[in-house]
Formats: C-alpha cells, sequence, structure tokens
C-alpha cells in the first residue's frame, strides 16, 4: 500500500509538470510563435502572457517538488545505507 502511493505521488508530480510544460509551449503560445518568445514576449496580449508565467511557476513547483520527493524518499536512503555498509 506504501509502494503504491508512492508511486502515486510521483506520478502525480511528474505529471503536473509534463502538463504544465505542454501548456506553456503549445498550448498557449501566441500565432505564429514556435518555442521561445524572446522578443515577442513584447507583442503578445497580456492575459496570454500572465497565463503562461502561470503555467511556468506551477510547473517549476511540480518539478522541483518532485526533486526534492525523490531525494527524501529514494536517493537519500540509498546513499545513507551505501554509507553504513562502506564505513
Amino acid at each position: 500500500m506504501i509502494r503504491a502511493i508512492h508511486y502515486a505521488i510521483v506520478a502525480i508530480l511528474a505529471s503536473e509538470a509534463l502538463y504544465c510544460g505542454f501548456q506553456v509551449m503549445v498550448a498557449l503560445r501566441p500565432e505564429g510563435q514556435v518555442g521561445p518568445l524572446f522578443m515577442a514576449a513584447a507583442t503578445i496580449p497580456h492575459e496570454l502572457l500572465v497565463a503562461r508565467r502561470l503555467y511556468a511557476i506551477e510547473g517549476w513547483i511540480a518539478a522541483v517538488g518532485l526533486a526534492l520527493y525523490l531525494a527524501a524518499t529514494e536517493i537519500g536512503p540509498r546513499l545513507a545505507a551505501e554509507r553504513r555498509r562502506d564505513g
């Protein structure tokens, strides 16, 4: 049961980060624009720019949350076990 909750948390955080990336790079892009905005950011509507930024912030929060969660539950315990075994 604990493993299922662990995998669900990882799946939710990873899918949230990917979804936000899709929203920023594909769904909320201005007409005729491909990839990063660069100087086109000054010409797009303010509402679109704010929506893209909010999705980008949400994506970063999900990615950092996933990294911290994996560090606390997977990487940290493995490194600690390795140190105890070697030392």
